[in-house]
């Protein structure tokens, strides 16, 4: 089942990619899923800019069909978010708007990290947006409280909760991935 690890952080000098990793390798160990790392850097879309709704998949521009082809081949998705403000970022909620059908009947988890909250309020923000599109959110994730004391040599160092709650997390996945597979089809 291919699964697709979203980083959700664009900005200069992001701290969450040692994090982001660590879930496609945990993914790849757990063996029932087959991990992409999928950089919202690198996707670099623009703030919306598609002139017709994303219900009628009339995408004009080349950076809308790859971003709805890339979706569109995910089964599952874990979202690897920080916290802005109390919230998501905006490149993340800026990349969920872009796409609406490619969304639906897809199971998702957060990762998410920050400080004391460890970026739970962008983790439940995130999972409003996601039903909007008929995208399962789980509540198994895992959150990363003072995630900087987490990294070390740029490599992420999780503590036993983000172990176990990693493992639980996968197996969910892919619990929900295959049951929701006939609605995809």
């Amino acid at each position: 089942m291919k699964l697709q690890v979203v980083f959700a952080s664009t900005r200069d000098g992001r701290q969450g990619l040692p994090i982001a990793e660590w879930v496609v390798e945990r993914a790849r160990a757990h063996g029932k899923l087959s991990p992409e790392l999928v950089d919202l850097r690198e996707v670099n879309l623009p703030l919306f800019d598609e002139p017709k709704h994303p219900r009628f998949r009339t995408y004009e521009h080349a950076h809308t069909k790859a971003w709805s082809a890339l979706v569109e081949a995910a089964e599952a998705f874990v979202f690897v978010t920080p916290e802005y403000n109390y919230g998501m970022p905006p490149a993340l909620l800026n990349a969920i708007d872009y796409l609406f059908q490619e969304w639906a009947y897809k199971p998702a988890s957060i990762v998410s990290y920050g400080g004391i909250s460890g970026g739970t309020r962008s983790a439940q923000m995130t999972k409003i947006m996601l039903t909007s599109l008929k995208v399962m959110p789980l509540p198994e994730g895992v959150s990363v409280p003072f995630f900087m004391k987490m990294i070390a040599d740029g490599k992420f160092v999780p503590g036993e909760l983000q172990e176990k709650a990693a493992d639980a997390m996968f197996d969910e996945l892919h619990r929900w991935a295959v049951a929701l597979a006939t609605l995809r089809k």
